[in-house]
């Protein structure tokens, strides 16, 4: 169990040295067309120490790497690993903590996402106005400023399902978060018509565990799964707590948490009823 960025730089150096060896290049062979000493290369590799995206730039040149996606995943990976990324979410950088920038970076370049929700509707699934009712209740101390700029964040984020590309998103949401009136009746039924919306996208495939389950898997808390083009062994468990997220990379929690999350789509509704249940609650709101 490891927080994000140091998870980030370690995989970041697995693929790094995968890559080396793909061109048949050693690490001494690496630091001469570099221009570096043998050692930071090996540093690099071993994530023990941090790498620059110009590094990882530099060396992907040296490796032949043209595959203009990894190349751009890799190069994000290492702005992340590192606190200088350039992506949107650095504008961001003096009100958000840095493991919500690494989260956003990792949800900004994976191609996939299963996420698990108990208590509210997922952010990426969330209107403005129930963002701000959410943030409002966790951090009610914040000034209305500071609010807002976190409900840019979030909205913000949602980009990624409407990219050339789009994040392919699987969600399992708990019954009560649709029943829980965020932000009061209107809010509520903002929502729950936008859910259904978006629910209907080719890439979003949405399932509700209704209360007729009972307990399940997953009742103790929310996941999000991470999965991304080209290196499969990056895939990633992310745990929210109030105060700080956790990253899970080993192979045995992302088995554990994979098919617990498999078992919570075989109990949960179909995506048509799910829509059906969601359309009934809202008449109701």
């Amino acid at each position: 169990m490891r927080h994000g960025p140091a998870v980030r730089r370690r995989k970041l150096g697995e693929e790094l040295r995968r890559l080396r060896l793909d061109a048949g290049l050693t690490s001494r062979d690496a630091g001469r067309l570099a221009g570096w000493h043998q050692s930071k290369v090996s540093r690099i590799e071993t994530g023990a120490s941090g790498v620059k995206t110009a590094d990882v730039t530099l060396l992907l040149e040296v490796y032949g790497v043209g595959d203009p996606q990894l190349r751009s995943l890799l190069e994000t990976l290492a702005g992340a690993a590192d606190g200088t990324g350039s992506g949107w979410w650095h504008a961001f950088r003096g009100l958000i903590p840095p493991e919500y920038r690494d989260f956003i970076s990792l949800e900004a370049n994976a191609c996939a996402a299963r996420t698990l929700e108990t208590s509210v509707v997922p952010g990426l699934l969330q209107t403005p106005d129930y963002a701000r009712a959410v943030t409002r209740a966790a951090l009610d101390d914040l000034p209305v400023e500071s609010v807002n700029s976190l409900v840019e964040v979030r909205i913000a984020r949602q980009s990624v399902l409407r990219a050339e590309r789009p994040l392919e998103l699987s969600a399992v949401i708990d019954e009560a978060a649709l029943r829980r009136e965020v932000g009061g009746c209107r809010v509520m039924r903002e929502q729950l018509r936008q859910l259904a919306e978006t629910a209907q996208l080719s890439h979003v495939r949405l399932q509700v565990l209704p209360f007729s389950v009972g307990g399940y898997v997953g009742l103790t808390g929310p996941f999000v799964i991470f999965s991304f083009p080209n290196i499969s062994d990056l895939d990633v468990v992310v745990l929210d707590h109030l105060t700080s997220s956790l990253y899970l990379e080993r192979k045995e929690d992302l088995e554990v948490y994979s098919a617990a999350f498999h078992a919570m789509q075989k109990r949960a509704l179909s995506p048509a009823d799910s829509l059906d249940l969601i359309a009934r609650i809202s008449d109701g709101a």
